[in-house]
C-alpha cells in the first residue's frame, strides 16, 4: 500500500461530520493535529465540549472512513474546548444553565447536583450556584455544611470546592437552620453578589439552582445575567409536569431557551422489572409537546437519596450503577445541546 499523506488525511476528514452540528470536523476547527507514518495515522480532534455524548460516533467514522483511503492503524485522540458567545455573561464564564421546576419535591436540587459532579467528571471546569435561598440543599449534599466562605484581597467570595465543582451556598454564609426572612430587593441583592463578586475563575459551565416556582430570584437572574438556557426538572405526573411547563413558560417570558426536559423519578427497578410508581412517559411528553430536547430519565434509587443526605454524590459513591450513568448520559446530552446552540451563534465566515 501506498503511503499517505498529510493533505490526504485531511481531506478525508472533510468526509467525517459532526453528528450534532451536521458540519464536518474541518470545517467546524476541530481538527487540532494530524500525524502520518506510511499507512499509519494519528489525529487530535479538539470537541465543542469533553462531555461529548457522540465521541464514540465520531471516532468510529474517522476510522471508517481513513480505512477507506488504505490506513492499516489509525489513533484518535480527542482534547476538548467549550465554545462560549462571543461576549460571555460574566467575565471567564462561558455557559450560564439555569436548573428550574415549577414546585418543590420533584428532586431538582439532585438533578443539578449530579449534572454538576458529571460534567466536571469528563473534564469540564464547572460552578454551581445554590439560588435556592430559602432553602438551600448543596452544601449538604456536597458535604460542605458547617464550612464558611472566605474572602480573597480583592473582596470577592471564594467558592469552596468538592469533586471538581466550585460551589457558592448562602448555607455557608449564614448559621445552620437559619430562616432566610427576606423580600425581594434583599433576594435581588444577595443573587447579584453570588454572580459578580465571586471569584468563580475560568468556568466552561456555571449551574444555578433555582428555587421552586416563578418567583423573584428566578426574574432577578434573567434580569442579572445572559443565560445559555434552562433545563426543566419534572417528574412523570401529571400533577408535576402541569408545574414544570409553568417554568418552561416563565423562561419563555423573559426570553430564556430551554436546553431540555430531564425526568427524576422515572421508574424503580428491581430484579430487572421497572415500576413506573410516578406513570410513565410525562417528561418525554411534555418535551415533544414544547418542541425541545429530551435529556433523559432518571431512576428512583436508593444511592442517590444517600448520597444527597450524605453529601457524596451518587457519581462519587456509586459511580457505575444504573443512576450514576443516568445522570452521565443527561449531563452528555445537556452538553450536546450547549454545542449546537454556541455553534449556531457564531458568526458566518
Amino acid at each position: 500500500m501506498s503511503a499517505l499523506s498529510e493533505a490526504q488525511v485531511l481531506e478525508t476528514l472533510k468526509t467525517v461530520h459532526d453528528p450534532e452540528l451536521h458540519k464536518d470536523l474541518v470545517s467546524l476547527g476541530m481538527v487540532e493535529q494530524i500525524a502520518v507514518q506510511g499507512t499509519k495515522a494519528a489525529i487530535k480532534i479538539n470537541l465543542t465540549t469533553p462531555a461529548c455524548p457522540l465521541k464514540e460516533k465520531i471516532e468510529g467514522d474517522i476510522r471508517l472512513a481513513l480505512s477507506k483511503i488504505g490506513a492499516t492503524e489509525v489513533e484518535v485522540h480527542f482534547g476538548a474546548q467549550v465554545r462560549g458567545p462571543q461576549n460571555l455573561p460574566l467575565p471567564g464564564i462561558k455557559h450560564i444553565i439555569a436548573i428550574g421546576s415549577g414546585k418543590g419535591g420533584v428532586g431538582k436540587s439532585t438533578v443539578a447536583a449530579n449534572l454538576a459532579v458529571a460534567l466536571a467528571q469528563e473534564g469540564a471546569r464547572v460552578g454551581l450556584l445554590d439560588a435556592d435561598i430559602y432553602g438551600p440543599s448543596q452544601a449538604q449534599m456536597f458535604g460542605t455544611q458547617g464550612e464558611k466562605l472566605r474572602v480573597d484581597e480583592q473582596k470577592r467570595m471564594v467558592p469552596l470546592e468538592r469533586y471538581g465543582v466550585k460551589l457558592i451556598s448562602i448555607a455557608n454564609i449564614v448559621p445552620p437552620g437559619q430562616a432566610m426572612v427576606w423580600r425581594g430587593p434583599i433576594l435581588h441583592g444577595t443573587l447579584k453578589q453570588f454572580l459578580q463578586e465571586v471569584a468563580w475563575g475560568e468556568l466552561d459551565y456555571l449551574m444555578v439552582d433555582l428555587p421552586p416556582g416563578t418567583g423573584d430570584v428566578q426574574l432577578s437572574l434573567a434580569q442579572l445575567t445572559r443565560l445559555s438556557g434552562g433545563v426543566i426538572v419534572t417528574t412523570p405526573q401529571d400533577v408535576a409536569r402541569i408545574d414544570a411547563e409553568r417554568a418552561l413558560d416563565m423562561f419563555k417570558r423573559v426570553q430564556v431557551s430551554i436546553l431540555g426536559v430531564i425526568e427524576n423519578m422515572s421508574f424503580f427497578e428491581q430484579n430487572g422489572q421497572k415500576t413506573y410508581i410516578f406513570g410513565q412517559g410525562g417528561g418525554r411528553k411534555m418535551a415533544e409537546q414544547h418542541n425541545t430536547a429530551f435529556l433523559g430519565e432518571i431512576p428512583i434509587a436508593l444511592s442517590v437519596r444517600e448520597g444527597g443526605d450524605s453529601g457524596v454524590p451518587v457519581l462519587i459513591g456509586a459511580p457505575d450503577s444504573p443512576e450514576a450513568l443516568a445522570f452521565r448520559q443527561a449531563a452528555r446530552n445537556l452538553a450536546g445541546q450547549l454545542s449546537v446552540q454556541s455553534y449556531m451563534l457564531l458568526p458566518m465566515a
